[in-house]
Protein backbone atom coordinates (compact mmCIF):
# COMPACT_ATOMS: atom_id res chain seq x y z
CA UNK A 1 0.00 0.00 0.00
CA UNK A 2 2.97 2.41 0.77
CA UNK A 3 4.73 1.62 -2.37
CA UNK A 4 1.32 2.08 -4.33
CA UNK A 5 0.93 5.44 -2.48
CA UNK A 6 4.87 6.59 -3.32
CA UNK A 7 4.12 5.88 -6.94
CA UNK A 8 1.30 7.82 -7.29
CA UNK A 9 2.96 10.48 -5.58
CA UNK A 10 5.90 10.36 -8.09
CA UNK A 11 3.38 10.53 -10.72
CA UNK A 12 1.92 13.17 -9.64
CA UNK A 13 5.44 15.60 -9.12
CA UNK A 14 6.22 14.12 -12.64
CA UNK A 15 3.51 15.36 -14.49
CA UNK A 16 2.70 18.79 -12.61
CA UNK A 17 6.71 19.42 -12.64
CA UNK A 18 5.61 21.90 -15.55
CA UNK A 19 4.01 24.13 -12.92
CA UNK A 20 7.86 25.09 -11.87
CA UNK A 21 7.12 28.69 -14.07
CA UNK A 22 7.28 31.49 -12.03
CA UNK A 23 4.25 32.87 -10.00
CA UNK A 24 0.65 31.56 -10.72
CA UNK A 25 -0.60 34.59 -12.85
CA UNK A 26 -1.13 35.24 -16.45
CA UNK A 27 1.99 38.27 -16.09
CA UNK A 28 5.05 37.83 -18.47
CA UNK A 29 7.60 38.74 -15.93
CA UNK A 30 11.45 39.05 -16.36
CA UNK A 31 11.83 35.63 -14.59
CA UNK A 32 9.00 34.00 -16.82
CA UNK A 33 10.68 35.61 -19.86
CA UNK A 34 14.14 33.93 -18.88
CA UNK A 35 12.76 30.47 -17.93
CA UNK A 36 10.97 30.81 -21.43
CA UNK A 37 13.98 31.69 -23.25
CA UNK A 38 15.21 28.74 -22.59
CA UNK A 39 13.49 26.57 -24.74
CA UNK A 40 14.31 27.91 -28.24
CA UNK A 41 17.91 28.80 -26.85
CA UNK A 42 18.10 25.20 -26.80
CA UNK A 43 16.64 23.94 -29.71
CA UNK A 44 17.22 26.84 -32.54
CA UNK A 45 21.13 25.15 -32.88
CA UNK A 46 19.30 21.60 -32.44
CA UNK A 47 19.31 20.16 -35.68
CA UNK A 48 17.89 16.61 -34.90
CA UNK A 49 15.20 15.88 -34.73
CA UNK A 50 13.70 17.19 -38.16
CA UNK A 51 11.03 17.49 -40.18
CA UNK A 52 12.44 19.16 -43.61
CA UNK A 53 9.20 19.36 -45.80
CA UNK A 54 11.23 20.24 -49.26
CA UNK A 55 10.73 18.56 -52.65
CA UNK A 56 13.78 16.96 -53.83
CA UNK A 57 14.82 17.91 -57.37
CA UNK A 58 18.12 15.57 -57.39
CA UNK A 59 20.20 13.53 -55.27
CA UNK A 60 22.55 16.52 -54.70
CA UNK A 61 19.73 18.88 -52.82
CA UNK A 62 19.40 15.49 -50.38
CA UNK A 63 21.65 18.07 -47.67
CA UNK A 64 21.14 18.15 -43.70
CA UNK A 65 19.09 20.85 -42.19
CA UNK A 66 21.53 23.45 -41.39
CA UNK A 67 23.12 23.01 -45.37
CA UNK A 68 19.69 23.71 -46.40
CA UNK A 69 18.75 26.38 -43.61
CA UNK A 70 21.49 28.32 -42.32
CA UNK A 71 19.41 29.95 -39.99
CA UNK A 72 16.07 28.28 -39.52
CA UNK A 73 17.20 24.57 -39.20
CA UNK A 74 16.34 24.02 -35.17
CA UNK A 75 13.48 23.46 -32.92
CA UNK A 76 12.21 20.24 -35.38
CA UNK A 77 11.04 22.36 -38.52
CA UNK A 78 11.60 25.77 -40.17
CA UNK A 79 8.24 27.61 -39.06
CA UNK A 80 9.37 26.37 -35.32
CA UNK A 81 12.51 28.01 -35.68
CA UNK A 82 11.65 30.90 -37.24
CA UNK A 83 8.85 31.48 -34.52
CA UNK A 84 11.66 30.59 -32.01
CA UNK A 85 13.66 33.30 -33.16
CA UNK A 86 10.40 35.75 -32.93
CA UNK A 87 10.00 34.81 -29.42
CA UNK A 88 14.01 35.78 -28.09
CA UNK A 89 13.65 38.85 -30.49
CA UNK A 90 10.26 39.86 -28.73
CA UNK A 91 11.17 38.74 -24.93
CA UNK A 92 14.63 40.65 -25.51
CA UNK A 93 12.94 43.39 -26.39
CA UNK A 94 10.60 43.54 -23.33
CA UNK A 95 13.14 42.81 -20.66
CA UNK A 96 16.87 44.03 -22.51
CA UNK A 97 18.48 43.42 -19.24
CA UNK A 98 17.03 39.94 -18.77
CA UNK A 99 19.24 37.45 -17.25
CA UNK A 100 19.63 35.60 -20.69
CA UNK A 101 20.38 38.90 -22.97
CA UNK A 102 23.81 38.85 -23.58
CA UNK A 103 23.14 34.97 -25.01
CA UNK A 104 20.22 35.94 -27.36
CA UNK A 105 22.42 38.82 -28.36
CA UNK A 106 25.35 37.06 -29.36
CA UNK A 107 23.46 33.47 -31.16
CA UNK A 108 20.90 36.08 -32.97
CA UNK A 109 24.07 37.78 -34.60
CA UNK A 110 25.62 34.88 -35.68
CA UNK A 111 21.69 34.03 -37.33
CA UNK A 112 21.00 36.57 -38.65
CA UNK A 113 23.90 37.87 -41.34
CA UNK A 114 23.73 38.55 -45.47
CA UNK A 115 24.70 35.63 -46.26
CA UNK A 116 22.29 33.13 -44.30
CA UNK A 117 19.28 35.08 -44.87
CA UNK A 118 20.22 35.05 -49.27
CA UNK A 119 20.59 31.38 -48.92
CA UNK A 120 17.51 30.85 -47.02
CA UNK A 121 15.45 33.32 -49.57
CA UNK A 122 17.48 31.18 -52.59
CA UNK A 123 15.82 27.62 -51.11
CA UNK A 124 11.98 29.01 -51.94
CA UNK A 125 13.69 30.04 -55.80
CA UNK A 126 14.17 25.63 -56.30
CA UNK A 127 12.04 23.77 -58.32
CA UNK A 128 8.65 22.80 -56.70
CA UNK A 129 9.63 24.51 -53.68
CA UNK A 130 7.85 27.93 -54.27
CA UNK A 131 5.17 26.76 -51.79
CA UNK A 132 7.09 25.74 -49.56
CA UNK A 133 5.90 27.14 -45.74
CA UNK A 134 2.88 28.52 -47.30
CA UNK A 135 1.70 30.56 -45.44
CA UNK A 136 2.03 29.50 -41.65
CA UNK A 137 5.66 29.88 -42.13
CA UNK A 138 5.81 32.78 -44.41
CA UNK A 139 3.25 34.47 -41.76
CA UNK A 140 5.78 33.98 -38.79
CA UNK A 141 8.61 34.69 -41.03
CA UNK A 142 6.93 38.61 -41.28
CA UNK A 143 5.55 38.65 -37.60
CA UNK A 144 9.80 38.51 -36.67
CA UNK A 145 10.30 40.93 -38.85
CA UNK A 146 7.56 43.04 -37.74
CA UNK A 147 9.07 42.82 -34.38
CA UNK A 148 12.27 43.88 -35.74
CA UNK A 149 11.29 47.01 -37.14
CA UNK A 150 9.49 48.01 -34.02
CA UNK A 151 12.39 47.70 -31.77
CA UNK A 152 14.45 51.01 -31.74
CA UNK A 153 17.86 48.88 -30.46
CA UNK A 154 20.78 49.46 -33.11
CA UNK A 155 21.66 45.88 -33.10
CA UNK A 156 17.99 45.01 -33.66
CA UNK A 157 17.83 47.45 -36.52
CA UNK A 158 20.72 46.22 -38.56
CA UNK A 159 19.16 42.67 -37.43
CA UNK A 160 16.16 44.03 -39.80
CA UNK A 161 18.45 45.61 -42.45
CA UNK A 162 19.76 41.72 -43.19
CA UNK A 163 16.48 40.14 -43.16
CA UNK A 164 14.72 42.66 -44.98
CA UNK A 165 15.81 40.78 -48.57
CA UNK A 166 14.05 37.91 -47.21
CA UNK A 167 10.79 39.41 -45.56
CA UNK A 168 10.54 41.57 -49.66
CA UNK A 169 10.65 38.17 -50.72
CA UNK A 170 8.06 36.90 -48.61
CA UNK A 171 5.91 39.60 -49.63
CA UNK A 172 6.05 39.15 -53.09
CA UNK A 173 5.07 35.36 -52.51
CA UNK A 174 1.87 36.81 -50.99
CA UNK A 175 0.97 39.86 -53.77
CA UNK A 176 1.83 36.60 -56.33
CA UNK A 177 -0.52 33.42 -54.48
CA UNK A 178 -3.37 35.30 -53.04
CA UNK A 179 -5.15 36.49 -56.58
CA UNK A 180 -4.67 33.06 -57.67
CA UNK A 181 -6.37 31.39 -54.07
CA UNK A 182 -9.19 31.31 -55.04
CA UNK A 183 -10.80 30.11 -51.74
CA UNK A 184 -9.90 30.43 -48.21
CA UNK A 185 -8.03 27.13 -46.65
CA UNK A 186 -10.27 26.95 -43.14
CA UNK A 187 -8.36 24.27 -41.53
CA UNK A 188 -6.95 24.66 -37.84
CA UNK A 189 -3.50 24.15 -39.19
CA UNK A 190 -0.80 25.60 -40.99
CA UNK A 191 -2.34 26.55 -43.98
CA UNK A 192 -5.00 28.27 -42.83
CA UNK A 193 -5.94 31.53 -44.57
CA UNK A 194 -7.05 33.56 -42.14
CA UNK A 195 -4.55 33.10 -39.73
CA UNK A 196 -1.67 33.98 -42.31
CA UNK A 197 -3.10 37.12 -43.01
CA UNK A 198 -3.47 38.33 -39.89
CA UNK A 199 0.13 38.63 -39.41
CA UNK A 200 0.40 39.59 -42.86
CA UNK A 201 -1.61 42.66 -42.55
CA UNK A 202 0.05 43.66 -39.11
CA UNK A 203 3.06 43.04 -41.24
CA UNK A 204 2.21 45.62 -43.90
CA UNK A 205 0.51 48.26 -41.93
CA UNK A 206 4.38 48.28 -39.57
CA UNK A 207 6.42 48.40 -42.93
CA UNK A 208 3.85 50.84 -44.53
CA UNK A 209 3.26 49.10 -47.42
CA UNK A 210 0.01 50.29 -48.55
CA UNK A 211 -0.11 48.08 -51.59
CA UNK A 212 0.19 45.48 -49.98
CA UNK A 213 -2.25 46.08 -47.20
CA UNK A 214 -5.02 47.07 -49.76
CA UNK A 215 -4.46 43.43 -50.84
CA UNK A 216 -4.81 41.57 -47.77
CA UNK A 217 -8.17 43.43 -47.06
CA UNK A 218 -9.70 43.52 -50.47
CA UNK A 219 -8.94 39.26 -50.55
CA UNK A 220 -10.00 39.08 -46.50
CA UNK A 221 -13.42 40.49 -47.65
CA UNK A 222 -13.81 38.59 -51.09
CA UNK A 223 -13.21 35.31 -48.62
CA UNK A 224 -15.01 36.11 -45.44
CA UNK A 225 -17.08 39.20 -45.31
CA UNK A 226 -20.34 37.41 -46.49
CA UNK A 227 -19.99 34.34 -43.65
CA UNK A 228 -22.66 33.59 -41.65
CA UNK A 229 -23.38 31.12 -38.87
CA UNK A 230 -20.00 29.57 -38.18
CA UNK A 231 -20.72 26.50 -36.70
CA UNK A 232 -18.33 26.64 -33.54
CA UNK A 233 -19.65 23.69 -31.93
CA UNK A 234 -17.54 21.28 -34.55
CA UNK A 235 -14.38 22.78 -33.09
CA UNK A 236 -12.04 21.65 -32.03
CA UNK A 237 -10.31 19.02 -34.57
CA UNK A 238 -8.30 16.19 -33.14
CA UNK A 239 -5.57 18.03 -34.34
CA UNK A 240 -6.15 21.69 -33.99
CA UNK A 241 -3.69 24.17 -32.82
CA UNK A 242 -5.80 27.09 -34.47
CA UNK A 243 -9.64 27.80 -34.11
CA UNK A 244 -10.54 28.72 -37.80
CA UNK A 245 -13.50 30.09 -36.35
CA UNK A 246 -11.95 32.74 -34.16
CA UNK A 247 -8.66 33.13 -36.42
CA UNK A 248 -11.45 34.31 -39.44
CA UNK A 249 -12.84 36.73 -36.60
CA UNK A 250 -9.30 38.14 -35.16
CA UNK A 251 -8.54 39.08 -39.17
CA UNK A 252 -12.05 40.39 -39.57
CA UNK A 253 -11.85 42.89 -36.72
CA UNK A 254 -8.54 44.26 -38.28
CA UNK A 255 -9.98 44.87 -41.91
CA UNK A 256 -13.66 45.71 -40.68
CA UNK A 257 -14.46 49.19 -39.16
CA UNK A 258 -15.70 48.35 -35.44
CA UNK A 259 -19.51 49.07 -36.71
CA UNK A 260 -18.87 46.73 -39.64
CA UNK A 261 -17.10 44.39 -37.40
CA UNK A 262 -20.11 43.93 -34.73
CA UNK A 263 -22.59 43.69 -37.68
CA UNK A 264 -20.46 40.80 -39.07
CA UNK A 265 -19.86 38.70 -35.98
CA UNK A 266 -23.98 39.54 -35.20
CA UNK A 267 -24.13 37.58 -38.33
CA UNK A 268 -21.12 34.82 -37.93
CA UNK A 269 -20.67 33.74 -34.57
CA UNK A 270 -23.32 35.16 -32.34
CA UNK A 271 -22.75 33.46 -29.28
CA UNK A 272 -19.59 35.64 -28.92
CA UNK A 273 -21.99 38.06 -27.84
CA UNK A 274 -23.96 36.28 -24.97
CA UNK A 275 -22.22 37.42 -21.29
CA UNK A 276 -22.78 33.18 -20.69
CA UNK A 277 -21.01 32.28 -23.62
CA UNK A 278 -18.70 29.56 -22.42
CA UNK A 279 -16.49 27.15 -24.03
CA UNK A 280 -13.97 24.27 -23.01
CA UNK A 281 -10.31 24.27 -23.98
CA UNK A 282 -8.93 21.84 -26.03
CA UNK A 283 -7.52 18.46 -24.01
CA UNK A 284 -4.33 16.76 -24.43
CA UNK A 285 -4.15 13.22 -23.79
CA UNK A 286 -0.12 12.60 -24.66
CA UNK A 287 2.40 15.54 -24.86
CA UNK A 288 5.29 13.24 -26.01
CA UNK A 289 2.48 13.24 -29.56
CA UNK A 290 3.74 15.98 -32.06
CA UNK A 291 -0.26 16.36 -33.00
CA UNK A 292 -2.23 15.35 -30.10
CA UNK A 293 -0.20 18.23 -28.15
CA UNK A 294 -1.48 20.90 -30.94
CA UNK A 295 -4.42 21.39 -28.84
CA UNK A 296 -1.85 23.24 -25.96
CA UNK A 297 -1.01 25.55 -29.08
CA UNK A 298 -5.02 25.32 -29.30
CA UNK A 299 -5.61 26.65 -25.80
CA UNK A 300 -2.98 29.56 -26.64
CA UNK A 301 -4.45 30.90 -29.97
CA UNK A 302 -7.92 30.91 -29.00
CA UNK A 303 -6.66 33.01 -26.28
CA UNK A 304 -5.07 35.68 -28.34
CA UNK A 305 -7.67 36.10 -30.57
CA UNK A 306 -10.30 36.02 -27.84
CA UNK A 307 -7.93 38.87 -26.17
CA UNK A 308 -8.69 40.86 -29.56
CA UNK A 309 -11.75 40.00 -30.01
CA UNK A 310 -12.79 41.51 -26.21
CA UNK A 311 -10.91 44.60 -26.98
CA UNK A 312 -13.01 45.71 -30.26
CA UNK A 313 -16.03 46.35 -28.66
CA UNK A 314 -17.91 46.51 -25.12
CA UNK A 315 -19.96 44.01 -25.96
CA UNK A 316 -17.27 41.03 -26.04
CA UNK A 317 -15.77 42.14 -23.09
CA UNK A 318 -16.48 39.20 -21.16
CA UNK A 319 -14.51 37.38 -23.72
CA UNK A 320 -11.61 38.22 -21.64
CA UNK A 321 -12.20 35.97 -19.05
CA UNK A 322 -12.51 32.79 -21.31
CA UNK A 323 -9.47 33.87 -22.77
CA UNK A 324 -7.51 33.73 -19.59
CA UNK A 325 -9.45 30.10 -18.84
CA UNK A 326 -7.67 29.01 -22.25
CA UNK A 327 -4.27 30.44 -21.58
CA UNK A 328 -4.24 29.17 -17.47
CA UNK A 329 -5.76 25.80 -18.70
CA UNK A 330 -2.16 24.71 -20.73
CA UNK A 331 0.59 27.37 -19.36
CA UNK A 332 1.66 24.88 -16.88
CA UNK A 333 2.27 22.35 -19.66
CA UNK A 334 5.21 23.60 -21.66
CA UNK A 335 8.10 23.68 -19.82
CA UNK A 336 6.82 19.61 -19.37
CA UNK A 337 9.60 17.96 -20.86
CA UNK A 338 8.27 16.74 -24.08
CA UNK A 339 10.03 18.42 -27.47
CA UNK A 340 6.88 17.62 -29.54
CA UNK A 341 5.51 20.58 -27.37
CA UNK A 342 8.29 22.39 -26.23
CA UNK A 343 10.33 23.24 -30.00
CA UNK A 344 7.45 25.38 -30.59
CA UNK A 345 4.75 26.22 -27.43
CA UNK A 346 6.97 29.19 -25.62
CA UNK A 347 6.08 31.15 -28.64
CA UNK A 348 2.09 30.74 -29.11
CA UNK A 349 2.14 31.69 -25.05
CA UNK A 350 3.77 34.49 -25.47
CA UNK A 351 1.82 35.93 -28.04
CA UNK A 352 -1.11 35.10 -25.86
CA UNK A 353 0.66 37.11 -23.13
CA UNK A 354 1.41 40.19 -24.42
CA UNK A 355 -1.99 39.54 -26.44
CA UNK A 356 -3.62 39.87 -23.37
CA UNK A 357 -2.41 43.40 -21.77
Amino acid sequence: MKRLLLFFILLSILENRALALPGDSLSLTSKRAAQLAELPLRCITQEYPNKLGQVLNNPAELQGPEALHPIFYGCFDWHSSVHGHWLLVRLLREFPDMSKAGEIRALLNTQFTAEKVKQETDFFRTRYNESFERTYGWAWLLKLQEELINWQDPQAQQWAKQLQPLADFIVEKYVDFLPKQYYPNRTGEHVNTAFGMSFALDYARTAGNTDFEKLLCSRARDYYVSDSLYPLRFEPGGSDFLSPGLEEADLMRRVLSETEFSTWTHRFLPELTDPEFTWEPGKVSDRTDGKLVHLDGLNFSRAWCLYGIAGSGTEYAHLRKLADRHLAFSLPAITDGNYMGEHWLASFAVYALLSRN
